[in-house]
């Protein structure tokens, strides 16, 4: 069974009204079985941090179009995208890049 693992989880862009307002989440998950991926994190992120309107977040198993995914300050899809295995102490931001008129 894996550790659990510290990540941080990060909204900018206008996503952290979705999160309370909040940018900035230190969160543990908890150990499992199967290593932690990112697409793990979202199911998890929705479960636990996400307050409404999921929608304008995800979309199917994945971050909605227009939003970015950086992993610790690289862009997700330099690194597998969905099936990225987290590591203790990752940083993942979510930048929101649609905005209102």
């Amino acid at each position: 069974m894996a550790a659990p693992l510290s990540v941080e989880v990060e909204f900018g862009g206008g996503a952290e009204l979705l999160f309370d307002g909040i940018k900035k989440h230190q969160v543990t998950l908890p150990g499992r079985e199967e290593p932690w991926d990112i697409r793990n994190l979202l199911v998890w992120i929705k479960k636990n941090l996400l307050k409404e309107q999921p929608e304008l977040f995800l979309l199917g198993d994945s971050v909605r179009p227009g939003i970015l995914v950086l992993i610790n300050d690289a862009d997700w899809e330099l690194l597998g995208e969905l099936d990225y295995q987290l590591q203790d102490q990752d940083s993942v931001l979510f930048i929101s890049t649609l905005h209102g008129g």
